[in-house]
């Protein structure tokens, strides 16, 4: 039996997420133009930034929202979880270009513009299942596609530190690239955990 409400759900929180997935999607694109050339776009770390910055702006929106609304359209906790792993999402990028400008890579190596290619696709699946949550259909489609993405990340991200030790002989620059490419591979799972939460909340609502 359908649950029937008196009182009106908000549904501005469907309206946040997909916002906030708009912006990291193009936090996402902003980190791959930034590995795009040799020497990377340095500069683009303070656009990134500044996403990163609106990123924050709308998830304290949200559980602000959250605070005062009586009558959710989904269960509390799972708005919060939500909200915050969109947000770490996000955080991930920003510390990923933020190092390659911190650091001052002069060339960008293979694996990690591959991992910026799984970054930007497992990012617009992120939107798009924002865009069908209100609904609940085709969010799994959405969920499927960044589990396998994932899955690629941990590929290529093995693939390239194993790349990094067969190539590189000077051990600062091995230092360097390895914390820049962990931060690549751990936006991907962080974009896992945002769809392992849309994955519960539609089985839940089923």
């Amino acid at each position: 039996m359908a649950r029937f409400s008196l009182i009106p759900k908000d549904h501005r929180f469907f309206l946040d997420f997909v916002d906030v997935t708009k912006e990291i999607k193009g936090g996402a694109h902003m980190l791959h133009e930034m590995l795009a050339t040799d020497p990377p776009k340095w500069g683009l770390a303070d656009e990134i930034k500044e996403v990163e910055h609106r990123c924050d702006t709308l998830t304290h929106q949200t559980l602000h929202l959250l605070n005062k609304t009586f009558v959710t359209p989904l269960d509390r906790e799972d708005i919060y979880a939500i909200a915050r792993s969109l947000d770490d999402v996000m955080d991930a990028i920003d510390a990923a270009a933020g190092y390659v400008r911190l650091y001052r890579i002069e060339n960008v190596r293979d694996g990690a513009r591959e991992l910026s290619t799984i970054i930007v696709q497992s990012c617009e699946e992120l939107h798009r299942a924002m865009e069908r949550l209100e609904h609940r259909t085709g969010v799994m489609e959405s969920v499927v596609e960044i589990n396998r993405l994932e899955n690629e990340g941990d590929r290529a991200h093995s693939h390239a530190v194993a790349a990094l030790f067969a190539e590189e002989s000077d051990p600062i620059a091995i230092i360097k690239w390895k914390e820049i490419l962990s931060f690549l591979e751990e936006t991907t799972d962080r974009c896992e955990d945002v769809a392992n939460l849309l994955e519960s909340v539609v089985v839940k609502y089923a």
